[in-house]
C-alpha cells in the first residue's frame, strides 16, 4: 500500500493553508458581491415574509437560501480552510453596513452560516467539491443559523414549528445556496475567470475529454 512521507504530507498541508493574493482578492470579491445580493434580498424579504406568515410561520425558512450562498461560493472556488467562512462573513458585513433590519446580529448569522459550510468541507478534507458537498454545505449553513434563531427570535415557538422551520431552511440552503451555488461556479468556470482555481482546471479537463 502506498504511503505519504512526512515531507510530502507537510507540503500538502502547507499548500492547503497557504493563501495566494488571488485567493484573498477572490474571497473578498465574492463576499462583497454576495453582500449586495444579501441586502437586496433583505429588502424583498420584508414583503414576501408577510405573505408567508399567512400560510405558516415555518415556511419562512424556504426564503433563507439566498443568504447562505456566499460561503458555498467561497468554499467551492478557493477551496481552502476559512474561505467559506470569510466570504459569508464579509457578505454579512456588507449587508449590515448598507443597512438592514437585523443590525449587528447579521454578523453572528454570517459567522454561523460560514462555519456550516466549513464543517462539511472539513469532513471531506477539502478534497471534494461536487454538487452533493455543495448541497450539504448549504444545508449545514442553514442548520447552524436556525439553532441561533431558535433562541434569538423564535424561543416561544413550539417544537413542531421549530423543527419545521429548521427543515425548510436546510432545504432552501441545499437548493438555493448549494445546488445553485455549484451551478454558478460551473458557469463562471466556463467563462475562463476561474482558470487560476481548481474549478477552472476541472472545466477544461472535462471539455478536453
Amino acid at each position: 500500500m502506498a504511503t505519504v512521507s512526512a515531507p510530502e504530507h507537510r507540503a500538502s498541508t502547507t499548500s492547503l493553508l497557504a493563501y495566494r493574493t488571488i485567493d484573498l482578492v477572490t474571497v473578498a470579491t465574492l463576499g462583497v458581491a454576495s453582500g449586495v445580493v444579501f441586502w437586496a434580498w433583505s429588502q424583498a424579504w420584508n414583503g414576501i415574509s408577510t405573505l408567508a406568515l399567512f400560510t405558516a410561520p415555518p415556511v419562512l425558512g424556504l426564503l433563507s437560501g439566498p443568504w447562505l450562498i456566499a460561503g458555498v461560493l467561497g468554499g467551492l472556488v478557493v477551496r481552502k480552510p476559512g474561505a467559506a467562512l470569510a466570504a459569508e462573513l464579509i457578505g454579512a458585513a456588507v449587508e449590515m453596513l448598507i443597512g438592514n433590519q437585523w443590525g449587528t446580529s447579521t454578523l453572528i448569522s454570517g459567522l454561523l452560516q460560514g462555519l456550516g459550510v466549513e464543517v462539511v468541507l472539513a469532513l471531506v478534507l477539502y478534497k471534494r467539491f461536487g454538487v452533493v458537498v455543495a448541497a450539504l454545505g448549504g444545508a449545514m449553513a442553514g442548520a447552524l443559523e436556525i439553532f441561533y434563531e431558535w433562541h434569538a427570535y423564535y424561543s416561544a415557538w413550539t417544537w413542531n414549528y421549530k423543527l419545521a422551520y429548521l427543515g425548510c431552511t436546510m432545504l432552501s440552503g441545499a437548493v438555493l445556496a448549494g445546488v445553485l451555488g455549484w451551478l454558478l461556479v460551473r458557469a463562471l468556470a466556463a467563462t475562463g475567470v476561474l482558470d487560476a482555481f481548481g474549478a477552472g482546471r476541472e472545466h477544461h479537463a472535462r471539455n478536453a475529454v
